[in-house]
């Protein structure tokens, strides 16, 4: 942990105060909901926490421990003095206002200097995504030995989250999206009590966590026979996340990446129902940077984590999404995903 220190301090010109809570586990490995780490441009730390997360914190190595009130920053505002940065995209207005009220510190904006950090994964975070990807293949393969047409949507987002435990997550990553035949076509919807039906399509959305570290896959099943048109679309939809497998790599901005699948479904029949973007970074959260799409102002480089998630969505009559997780590399990808991509017909 401690060399994750000295990286953002290197970038730093006044000390940073990391508020973010999922921040301050991955640059000491602490774990509370309310949380502050002061880290210098030496790579020096000084953590600041309440009486709840007392033991845990003087337990960690390599930072100081103040143990404060529970109105962190409050006591914060009174106890430090002079130019400080703070994390501009996640402190919320009322909090810096608290930090401000008491006059002594000079709050200096600054933007996504942990969140750069995070986006390049180092060894140990590649082993945790490996296992959770590993999990997130074994629930793919019992899945489709589960009984689909008749139950609901949810009764099966639950058959999910439960196999999930089943083989070793932490828990489920979020909440488990299960769409069939017309909700196929909404890119989030939320499992409902709708009973699934034969000759549809149902997306699958599911991803866990192991040490932290989540997985985010979409596998789209079919429930018997479908009509021409879901063949077609899961057919070209496979064929756009193909042409991105095989295209990114480290060096290629976030447009570009997207680029290799969109254009696939543009040319297709299909053009203008792959309204999001190709995908986005995983790790400690499930999105992350850097982020693959049309408006994306990233570059891509060797350890990013990013899914890879075309769609095509036909408004009331179904949907179909593919999704990996794969490691960019500066000659290709790395893909932890390897539970399969045939169209599979469960009942």
């Amino acid at each position: 942990m401690i060399e994750r220190l000295r990286r953002l301090g290197a970038t730093l010109e006044e000390p940073l105060l990391v508020t973010n809570p999922v921040n301050v586990r991955y640059l000491i490995g602490f774990d509370s909901s309310n949380p502050a780490l002061v880290v210098d441009p030496d790579g020096s730390a000084r953590l600041f926490s309440d009486f709840r997360y007392a033991q845990a914190a003087r337990a960690v190595e390599d930072v100081q421990f103040f143990e404060t009130k529970r109105g962190l920053l409050k006591e914060l505002a009174e106890r430090l003095e002079g130019r400080i940065g703070f994390e501009a995209d996640t402190l919320p207005y009322a909090e810096y206002q608290t930090l401000a009220e008491g006059g002594r510190l000079e709050l200096v904006p600054r933007s996504r200097l942990v969140e750069s950090l995070r986006a390049v994964k180092d060894e140990s975070e590649l082993a945790s995504l490996r296992r959770a990807c590993a999990i997130t293949d074994r629930v793919y393969a019992h899945l489709a030995e589960v009984r689909f047409i008749g139950r609901s949507e949810a009764e099966l987002a639950w058959r999910v989250e439960e196999l999930f435990h089943e083989e070793g997550a932490d828990r489920a990553a979020f909440d488990i999206i299960v769409a069939a035949g017309a909700n196929a076509s909404k890119p989030h919807a939320t499992a409902s009590k709708r009973r699934i039906e034969a000759g549809e399509t149902v997306v699958v959305d599911a991803g866990g966590v192991f040490e932290g570290y989540t997985s985010d896959y979409t596998r789209t099943f079919a429930t018997g026979p479908l009509p021409r048109e879901l063949e077609e679309a899961y057919a070209v939809c496979l064929e756009a996340q193909q042409a991105a497998l095989a295209g990114l790599h480290a060096g290629m901005t976030g447009v570009e990446g997207d680029a290799l699948a969109r254009e696939v479904v543009e040319r297709s029949r299909f053009a203008g129902t792959f309204g999001h973007g190709l995908g986005h970074g995983l790790g400690l959260e499930v999105h992350e940077a850097p982020r693959l799409s049309s408006e994306s102002s990233d570059t891509l480089v060797a350890g990013n984590v990013v899914t890879v998630e075309p769609g095509i969505y036909l408004e009331g009559r179904g949907g179909i999404r593919i999704e990996d997780d794969v490691v960019i590399a500066n000659g290709g990808v790395e893909n932890l995903s390897s539970f399969t991509k045939e169209l599979i017909e469960v009942s």
